[in-house]
């Protein structure tokens, strides 16, 4: 009966370490409490004590939120599941921006697609109030079947989109040549789901099917490790903010050599436009930061 019980007891011990690890892998934020659901009557909604917020569009209205805090950078992750079947016309925007009429502004927005036709994520970055940096993808997998990690990660030296982790595009700080860089102003996460259907599939041509409403977008695990600003004043002092630091090694983070290479590989692959390469769009010479 001993040995029974000593048996027990190594076993337990020895899946404590995997049961601690599950534990910590399963800990997700409060959505109730990093986000404010801002419109959309009724048609956006969080359950699960936080765990979920899906955002619904119909005929009448989409709907959207944004976080409670600003922050001036960080590494933002999220992970979204979109609209499935045929979600033709559709746009969820999912996005940091600051107000103003010289707002800077970091942009995910997934364009929907009829059936079997695959999503475009379209990606854009403002710098006071300029745009038009537009770089777009096709996904390596169905973004409707399960959720994925979508992350932003902004410091003063560069802004870098990645998915499940692979990073997809890098727009780099290019102060030195003229080009303006979002630095200086501190930025909210917002999100909405919304019809589209004068411009997002197919410039237009294909129309949402409001058969198929409500669509509806998922989203979980949010995780922001970034510096909050609140009352003028950001939460990372020079102490805190240290890029030697851990927990802020974020905020001198670059891409290593291998992520280069899976940047190289999406953007061979899968990007379907970059603006940098759009002679016909700007006759007078490309963007300078084209070049940088």
């Amino acid at each position: 009966m001993a040995s029974s019980s000593t048996s027990s007891c190594v076993k337990l011990m020895l899946l404590m370490p995997i049961l601690v690890s599950s534990l910590i892998v399963a800990t997700v934020g409060n959505l109730n409490q990093d986000f404010d659901i801002t419109w959309g009557d009724g048609r956006a909604n969080i359950f699960n004590n936080g765990e979920l917020l899906t955002l619904k569009l119909d005929k009448a209205s989409g709907s959207g939120f944004q976080s409670k805090n600003e922050y001036l950078f960080g590494k933002i992750d999220m992970q979204l599941k979109l609209v499935p079947g045929n979600s033709a016309g559709t746009v969820t925007a999912y996005y940091l921006s600051s107000k103003g009429s010289t707002w800077d502004e970091i942009d995910f927005e997934f364009l929907g697609n009829l059936s079997g036709d695959p999503y475009i994520l379209h990606t854009n970055v403002f710098s006071q109030g300029k745009g038009n940096r537009e770089q777009q993808f096709y996904l390596w997998f169905d973004p409707t079947a399960d959720f994925h990690t979508y992350s932003i990660l902004w410091n003063p030296q560069r802004i870098i989109y990645s998915v499940d982790g692979t990073p997809i595009r890098e727009f780099k700080n290019s102060e030195s040549i003229g080009v303006p860089f979002p630095k200086n102003q501190p930025m909210r996460i917002y999100s909405s789901l919304w019809n589209a259907d004068d411009w997002a599939t197919r410039g237009g041509l294909v129309k949402t099917d409001w058969s198929q409403a409500p669509f509806t977008a998922s989203y979980r695990n949010f995780k922001a490790d970034a510096c909050t600003w609140s009352s003028g004043a950001s939460s990372c002092s020079s102490s805190t903010a240290s890029p030697s630091s851990n927990s802020n090694s974020w905020l001198s983070q670059e891409l290593d050599s291998a992520s280069q290479e899976r940047l190289k590989w999406v953007q061979k692959n899968y990007m379907i436009y970059n603006y940098c390469s759009d002679t016909k769009r700007f006759p007078q010479g490309l963007p300078p930061e084209c070049s940088a």
